[in-house]
């Protein structure tokens, strides 16, 4: 296994905003993780670190202004219509597989 080279590091405005947006109501912690290309513990532990005074968020940045909350807001909207869009097509595509073996069945028969 190759080691990583070149680590990221992050400041404490990242970490706190990260764990504020962590902390919405109905926003699963591995989906900001995912978003923000870092590993799901790693956001577990920027959580501890903040509770234990730690981190240290400078301009109090860890309250999100409106336009994220509409921003993420919209993601889950997004995300969710694409479930259903995804659920739509396995149904389709089993319709038209079983449309199909009924078309064989009635022109062999």
């Amino acid at each position: 296994m190759v080691r990583k080279k070149r680590y990221d590091f992050y400041g404490d405005d990242f970490k706190a905003t990260a764990v504020a947006l962590g902390a919405l109501p109905g926003v699963e912690s591995r989906a900001v993780a995912g978003v923000l290309d870092i590993h799901p513990v790693m956001l577990y532990r920027w959580k501890k670190e903040l509770r234990d005074g730690k981190i240290m968020a400078t301009n109090n940045s860890s309250t999100l202004n409106s336009e994220m909350k509409r921003e993420l807001s919209r993601l889950r909207r997004v995300e969710r219509d694409h479930e259903r869009l995804k659920q739509e097509h396995e149904l389709l595509k089993k319709s038209i597989q079983y449309s199909l073996a009924q078309k064989k069945k009635s022109s062999l028969g």
